[in-house]
């Protein structure tokens, strides 16, 4: 009777260390053997130290002087495109700001800019459309030099974040999944407490 209490006893003992210790044998069963994915992100992540953020001489539609450090402190969704905004720049304005409001009581958080790289006057109607977004003109070879792009694209394919001590820190794909997006700017301002 005696050896039978023992060996019962024995038994809830090892039943309460294998409770115990189930989650860390679950956790190193799914990191070693199951193996999760390496990227979580959507966008390219960049190094801010090989593009560090240049002066470009940015002036708004009024002619005034400002630069991309007014903006420090902020997360900063960047468009590179000409001032005729063909419907692919149409797309990304309205994506920005789509993501922009998705974010809810975050969204503070974030500041939109479309850096323009001509003279082309901007469609009054554009302009009442995309209010808030902050359009600043600069010169083209002065984006080109500072922007990483993907082989065969240039600056105008792809979506750009700042973070909000001013480093150029991921690239979006071009034509990029704008629900996609919001998932990394999700996690980006979650993770976050700057900005």
């Amino acid at each position: 009777m005696e050896d039978r209490k023992k060996t019962i006893g024995r038994w809830k003992l090892l039943a309460i260390l294998l409770v115990c210790a189930s989650p860390i044998i679950i956790s190193y069963l799914t990191y070693y053997v199951i193996k999760p994915e390496g990227r979580t992100n959507y966008g390219s992540l960049i190094d801010p130290r090989a593009y560090p953020l240049p002066v470009l001489e940015t002036r708004t539609l009024d002619g005034q002087p400002v630069t991309l450090d007014a903006y420090k402190g902020k997360w900063v969704m960047l468009l590179v495109a000409g001032g005729d905004c063909l419907a692919s720049c149409e797309r990304k304005l309205h994506a920005m700001r789509q993501l922009r409001l998705s974010q809810g009581k975050e969204m503070s958080r974030i500041e939109r800019v479309w850096l323009i790289t001509d003279d082309h006057p901007i469609d009054t109607i554009l302009i009442r459309e995309f209010d808030g977004t902050h359009m600043l003109r600069t010169r083209t070879e002065l984006v080109e030099a500072w922007l990483p792009v993907e082989q065969g694209t240039t600056v105008s394919d792809h979506l750009y974040m700042i973070d909000p001590l001013g480093n150029l820190m991921m690239r979006f794909p071009k034509d990029a999944d704008p629900n996609k997006i919001k998932k990394d700017l999700n996690k980006l301002l979650k993770a976050s407490s700057i900005g």
